[in-house]
């Protein structure tokens, strides 16, 4: 499982270079511990992992693109030009320079906040776990007119960072190859890896990523994402696949409220259908069992569509309808991100902050309130429709 770690003096191990090696260790011995699983499902929670790595630099640099490729060898090479990270820290205050995200077990969730998207679905480990499930990793730095790379095999360093020529721009690239004996399969799927960054991009507006698969026999194909309207794009393009939205144009808004520490993006739109489609997400992360940011979307639609209809007589003062009608045919994203992030259950998929029910709800009843009364046309169609299916119940 790799080599000894030999100090400097030639005596030995030393601390730091042992703990590194027995988090490697770890690592390796469980990985479904790190990434889910040793199938498939785990093989694409790596890829994720370093994925977001290159994500967060992006919008941490408020700009840039991640570019992926399946290499033709079973390699995944993730290339980004957001804000720089040398390979050494910097400074007496230190920094996570990239050898040591690459060499050392995170102490416990890395720093997180409102500006960090986590692609992956489990605990956010970046490059370490990579690292060490690898059989092979290339790190490459290009900043300051140099390029510098250092190769590692299971996690282990063949040599120091080393110069090897100049270049121009900026760009942090690692390319890794998963290793087999710890995978069932290397092979990555182009669809699933396609799909999780596609809803990445949706989540954070003006984000580039591109996926490219140099595998086919027949010839590369590529896709890429970036979508200048957020979550409104999220929605349009859900609808897009029903076709029977009930008015053209998507509702949405996004506000920052300092009394849940973060911002909301809310994107709806009702259909002709009866199915209700609200997805919400926390931090870039999907909440599936929802949580207290898709409470507080219904808790807002249902105060604005009921005060709507009965400031028109079209709702008697004492009739209250059921929230589940009116969020028939409705499909809505509802995306927060915050300073600190609270999931009930160790899935990570139920949101918990209770300041963020109160929030969302108020701001949703307040912009929709105001598209009803702002379109009167396709408010009364809406809310004719809910009220004819309560009154058909």
């Amino acid at each position: 499982m790799g080599g000894a770690f030999v100090s400097e003096g030639g005596t030995g191990y030393d601390a730091v270079r042992m703990e590194e090696l027995e988090g490697r260790e770890a690592v390796r011995k469980r990985p479904g511990m790190w990434v889910g699983s040793t199938g498939e499902r785990g093989l694409h929670e790596l890829v994720f992992q370093v994925v977001g790595w290159a994500v967060n630099h992006v919008l941490a640099g408020r700009g840039g693109s991640v570019d992926v490729t399946l290499t033709r060898d079973g390699g995944v090479r993730v290339a980004h030009n957001g804000f720089g990270c040398p390979f050494a820290a910097e400074g007496n205050a230190g920094g996570r320079g990239l050898e040591v995200l690459l060499t050392r077990m995170p102490a416990g969730d890395e720093p997180g906040g409102r500006h960090i998207a986590a692609v992956s679905h489990s605990r956010d480990v970046g490059l370490f776990v990579a690292n060490a499930l690898s059989s092979s990793l290339t790190a490459e730095v290009r900043c300051e007119g140099t390029r510098r790379v250092q190769e590692y095999a299971r996690g282990v360093a063949a040599a120091q960072p080393a110069a090897v020529g100049p270049t121009a721009g900026s760009w942090t690239t690692i390319a890794f190859w998963p290793d087999v004996e710890i995978f069932e399969t290397t092979r990555c799927s182009f669809a699933v890896l396609a799909e999780r960054f596609r809803q990445v991009a949706f989540l954070n507006r003006g984000l580039g990523i591109s996926l490219a698969d140099e595998r086919p026999a027949g010839g590369a194909r590529a896709v890429s994402f970036r979508f200048p309207e957020g979550v409104r794009d999220f929605v349009a393009a859900l609808e897009a696949e029903t076709g029977a939205a009930l008015h053209p144009d998507v509702i949405g808004f996004e506000r920052e409220d300092p009394r849940m520490a973060g911002t909301m993006e809310v994107a709806m739109l009702w259909s002709g259908s009866r199915q209700e489609r609200i997805r919400g997400f926390a931090n870039s992360r999907a909440t599936r069992q929802g949580g207290a940011h898709v409470d507080g979307f219904r808790d807002g639609v249902m105060a604005a569509v009921t005060a709507y209809a009965r400031e028109r007589g079209l709702l008697a003062a004492d009739n209250a309808p059921c929230a589940d009608r009116i969020s028939e045919g409705l499909t809505a994203v509802v995306s927060v991100k915050l300073e600190c992030p609270e999931y009930l259950g160790a899935t990570r998929e139920l949101l918990g902050n209770t300041d963020v029910r109160d929030c969302v709800g108020e701001a949703v009843r307040e912009h929709l309130g105001n598209w009803l009364e702002e379109h009167s046309k396709q408010a009364t169609q809406i809310v004719d429709r809910i009220l004819r299916n309560i009154r058909q119940d």
